[in-house]
């Protein structure tokens, strides 16, 4: 896999390689009291701590931060255990709740499986006030299940389009300049075909395409789509209905649309050395579209399809195992680990929106002002996972337990629909799969 891929895998949280974990995270059994054995201890002592090994900047960040709270203190030492990254979630997934960690990093979409599976225990009772008060509406948003907290992120993740300047000017095209004034899904269909004609190929468009679209990167990238029509990958319970829905429906056609004017982009660098003017991504791409294009790379927002422009959200985070015999310790190093030096610390190796409000304000990249404030924007405008109005943003994908399913029979459908597929067909065929998936596991109901 090229380093543009490993890239997004390590910092969008959507994980590449969750396709394969996720779908056994389905299978596994679970259900019932959420009452956990997790038990306050002392306060004191040893702790184990799993991780995933990411690229190098971020482990040795992370590294960094357990080893001065080692000796920031004397009541608690921290054991920090990297796992790849690869095989990450298949191991917690495996591994019996009693031999899990104290404290675990897990990716965002697979919380409400753990929480299901009695794996992570609720954290309120463990952080400080001060750590939940500090940390991003969206963050939140993700690692909440019933009003009880099951995860804060030291960083978040979000989608946008980035423009080469020249090539827009060139041929004409008139661009948003903040949120407020975003393309409609026409007026971006008619930039498309302004750009084509001054393209030697015709292909002015780059939807990472190469990544592939029946994976983690077909729900993270394009449900915005279905959200954007107003539609919901599941709602109430039942995707039948929210995500078949007639605009839904004719939103997907509109992409699949859109494949003439794409790059399939095999090299990575169709945007970075200018053979499309558009690219739709996140935040991860902007070291490298930066240095490529400098003043001429302009962020904008994706396009409204009439519910108002919507991006993914959603990253790593941190929890306490649910059968800690030392909660308190763990939450200690929770604490310390969301502070603004080791979040900045962790942001500045990895290039991604800090999720506290703290660090977030103090951001180069994504302060006000910054050239990613865009990013910032979009997350201080949540949507949740079930009220996803026009007036907000960014929308976690959804908590629950039955998120593989969910993510595997959207993505799936979505690689049909742009290989040619009628949306109509395939969108009720997930839904239909969703629905009895849900209906046989009880809902994935966590009391």
């Amino acid at each position: 896999m090229s380093s543009r891929n490993s890239r997004f895998r390590r910092t969008s949280c959507t994980g590449l390689a969750l396709a394969l974990p996720l779908a056994a995270l389905a299978a596994c059994g679970g259900g019932g009291s959420t009452n956990s054995s997790a038990e306050a201890g002392s306060g004191k002592g040893t702790i184990s701590v799993w991780a995933h090994q990411g690229q190098k900047s971020e482990a040795a960040a992370l590294q960094a931060a357990v080893k001065s709270f080692n000796s920031s203190q004397s009541k608690v030492k921290a054991e920090l255990k990297l796992i790849p990254e690869s095989d990450y979630t298949k191991t917690i997934t495996t591994t019996d709740a009693s031999q899990l960690p104290d404290v675990m990093e897990f990716d965002g979409p697979t919380m409400a499986n753990f929480v299901y599976n009695k794996k992570l225990a609720a954290i309120d009772s463990y952080v400080s006030v001060k750590t939940l008060a500090n940390a991003t509406a969206a963050s939140k948003a993700q690692g909440e299940i019933g009003g009880k907290h099951y995860g804060l992120g030291m960083f978040d993740s979000g989608l946008g389009m980035y423009g080469n300047k020249k090539l827009l000017d060139e041929a004409g095209v008139k661009y948003p300049k903040s949120l407020s004034d975003g393309w409609t899904a026409d007026q971006f269909t008619a930039a498309l075909k302004a750009l084509k004609a001054k393209d030697s190929d015709g292909k002015t468009l780059d939807l990472q395409e190469s990544v592939g679209y029946a994976k983690e990167w077909g729900t993270y990238g394009f449900a915005p789509i279905v959200w954007s029509a107003g539609g919901s990958l599941i709602k109430g319970g039942k995707a039948e209905g929210a995500l078949d829905t007639p605009a839904v429906v004719s939103a997907m056609k509109t992409f699949q649309s859109w494949k003439t004017y794409v790059d399939p982009n095999t090299d990575g660098n169709a945007f970075a050395k200018g053979r499309v003017a558009l690219s739709w991504v996140g935040h991860w791409m902007y070291p490298t579209y930066s240095e490529a294009l400098g003043d001429d790379l302009v962020v904008l927002p994706l396009p409204d399809f009439g519910n108002g422009p919507k991006t993914g959200q959603g990253s790593w985070a941190w929890g306490i195992g649910a059968d800690t015999k030392n909660a308190k310790a763990a939450g200690a190093f929770m604490d310390y680990l969301l502070d603004d030096t080791n979040v900045t610390a962790m942001t500045t190796a990895n290039g991604a929106v800090p999720a506290t409000e703290t660090a977030l304000a103090k951001s180069p990249l994504y302060k006000q002002g910054g050239p990613l404030q865009l990013f910032a924007d979009q997350l201080a405008q949540p949507c949740g996972d079930s009220d996803i109005a026009k007036s907000c943003v960014a929308v976690t994908r959804p908590v629950t337990a039955g998120y593989p399913v969910i993510t595997s029979k959207f993505s799936e459908a979505l690689s049909g629909i742009y290989g040619g597929a009628d949306p109509k067909s395939a969108l009720e065929k997930a839904a239909r799969a969703i629905d009895q998936d849900f209906s046989d596991n009880a809902g994935y109901e966590i009391p």
